[in-house]
């Protein structure tokens, strides 16, 4: 997130960088600087790099990080709730799942 204000990035350019591997906290050395007038902008360069790999302007399907986190957060508190809910539906006695682990396989 802090890498999409430094650098004046889109939601689309971050998770093309995303895809593509790049470590935010690299970015800086990628970025164009103005001394640097040989380099292509950063936003420029991702997109540029994305398409020769993926043979695609854009990814199929553009979400900010926030966005990707909060569902990502919500599938687990609900995998969490079918977990807990499996667990009080299955009937198991201490004495039945001891006789099962310590009995003797013969």
């Amino acid at each position: 997130m802090e890498a999409r204000k430094k650098y004046h990035l889109t939601h689309a350019q971050i998770q093309m960088a995303r895809e593509l591997g790049m470590n935010p906290k690299k970015l800086g050395g990628m970025a164009n600087h103005k001394q640097e007038r040989w380099k292509a902008p950063l936003p420029q360069y991702i997109e540029f790099l994305y398409e020769r790999r993926f043979k695609k302007k854009l990814p199929d399907d553009v979400r900010s990080i926030e966005a990707k986190t909060t569902q990502k957060k919500a599938r687990k508190a609900e995998v969490k709730k079918e977990k807990r809910k499996e667990a009080e539906n299955t009937p198991s006695t201490s004495l039945e799942h001891e006789q099962s682990v310590f009995s003797p396989p013969f």
